[in-house]
């Protein structure tokens, strides 16, 4: 009868869990679907113009997410600070954290503006098709302008994440699509009296965007009466070399973590556009499509990272590990929901892209592959956000660079180009290396909570009056 009435309480809990992270992650979700529909909306729109485009656009976004990355990691540290301080009640600490987060994202934006715009410099050495490697140049150079407004977004962003606020990030995510798509249709393909700019249009029409963004979230976070509690404001007192140190010290590992997950994704771009034009637009429609559901599992990851830090910053490790499961099981489930989606229209949605029949049959078997690996992304990436919420990063940073450099890439060129299986082996790579990934992830979870188990015992030890 008692482990029955365990079993009973443990399932409450877990399913209590289990809507209280549903509740955080459905803004995040369709926040992140925002991010990602803006580089829909632009596919959907170059496709319109052939193949050399939007294989072009393929390359720069792979590069350019390469080096973007490192900023979206730098700017997660600010969540999980803010959900700790505010799990540990520490509400002027969070104003800290956001002031000190802005000048280290700004600072770190600038940088990664110079990196993008060198890398823009060097993709004619990529071995790419003459027109392919033309189009990428000019286009990521403008994209490359971006990445400082979007820092602005990302702190600001990050900062009311943390404190539990996930839908006002939502609603200025969905008001941007409108903006974005209204530019696109106006400056690529010139309308209203602009010049037909082409992909060029689209990075114009992307860094507007991205300025009406960072602009917006600012101005609503300093105005807004919700967030007077915790002082966002400008009020720099001095600078906090402390806080910037560990803003950095998280930041930094979770950037590279990302990083060497998105950087493997690109540089199997590159290889795939040594087979061709086609095969790269393929790889292109099949990652978008991809990136959609990913986005989705990286809300529910977000949704963990808050979760996990709140119960971290209260020193509760039964609420850490409920909330960790939990986000797992999400993971997993909406991930088994997609990949069976790609399975039965995995012919219908690349058409809605391009028109060319070939590029819409290797899409279409690569969606049997992202089907497969569904399950494994989803299980990994939220794997990554409960940690982040332990402010652990740096063995996942290590676990990234093994399972995409060491794992999925060498395995997938090996399998691509030796064994003759083109495009297919290069992807089973990277689904091998997804896997590797999750699994090291949860193993990782489970070695953390024994830690914070032993350290919680001893504290309680030293604080009992007995």
């Amino acid at each position: 009868m008692q482990t029955k009435t365990k079993r009973n309480i443990t399932l409450i809990d877990f399913k209590s869990h289990m809507n209280s992270t549903i509740k955080l992650a459905i803004p995040v979700s369709i926040g992140q679907l925002g991010h990602i529909m803006l580089g829909v909306v632009d596919s959907f729109m170059v496709g319109k113009l052939g193949a050399e485009p939007l294989a072009a656009a393929a390359l720069a976004n792979g590069l350019f997410f390469l080096v973007m990355v490192l900023g979206i990691g730098m700017s997660h540290a600010i969540t999980a600070l803010v959900a700790i301080a505010k799990g540990e009640n520490k509400n002027e600490e969070c104003g800290i954290i956001v002031r000190q987060g802005l000048i280290v994202n700004l600072i770190f934006g600038l940088i990664l503006t110079l990196a993008t715009y060198f890398l823009a410099k060097i993709v004619i050495y990529l071995n790419q098709e003459p027109l392919v490697a033309q189009l990428t140049e000019s286009y990521l150079s403008i994209l490359s302008i971006s990445i400082v407004p979007f820092m602005l977004f990302q702190t600001y962003r990050q900062f009311v994440e943390g404190l539990s606020d996930t839908k006002t990030p939502m609603y200025i995510a969905i008001f941007a699509n409108i903006v974005n798509a209204f530019s696109n249709w106006v400056l690529i393909f010139g309308n209203l009296g602009f010049p037909a700019l082409g992909l060029d249009g689209a990075g114009f029409a992307t860094l507007m965007t991205r300025t009406f963004m960072g602009l917006i979230m600012m101005l609503i976070v300093l105005k807004s009466v919700k967030y007077k509690d915790y002082d966002p404001t400008l009020n720099f007192r001095s600078i906090n070399w402390k806080m910037m140190k560990k803003i950095i010290r998280i930041g930094f590992p979770s950037g590279l973590s990302y990083s060497f997950e998105v950087g493997a994704f690109s540089f199997a771009s590159i290889i795939i556009g040594w087979l061709g034009s086609e095969y790269l637009a393929a790889h292109q429609i099949a990652i978008n499509l991809a990136s959609i559901s990913y986005m989705v599992v990286l809300g529910i990851s977000s949704a963990a990272t808050i979760r996990v830090g709140n119960a971290f910053g209260e020193r509760n490790l039964i609420n850490i590990k409920l909330a960790g499961y939990s986000s797992i099981f999400l993971g997993f489930l909406f991930m088994s929901f997609t990949g069976i989606t790609f399975i039965l229209l995995n012919e219908f949605l690349p058409s809605l892209y391009i028109n060319d029949f070939k590029v819409v049959e290797i899409a279409a078997s690569l969606l049997i592959i992202a089907a497969l690996f569904q399950l494994s992304d989803g299980i990994q990436a939220v794997g990554l956000g409960i940690l982040k919420g332990l402010t652990d990063v740096k063995i996942p940073m290590t676990i990234t660079l093994f399972a995409y450099w060491i794992i999925a890439l060498p395995i997938g060129y090996i399998l691509g180009f030796y064994f003759e299986m083109n495009i297919i082996g290069i992807w089973l790579g990277l689904l091998l290396g997804l896997t590797v990934a999750a699994f090291l992830f949860v193993l990782r979870f489970r070695h953390k909570l024994k830690f914070i188990d032993k350290m919680l015992g001893e504290v309680n030890k030293i604080t009992s009056p007995l």
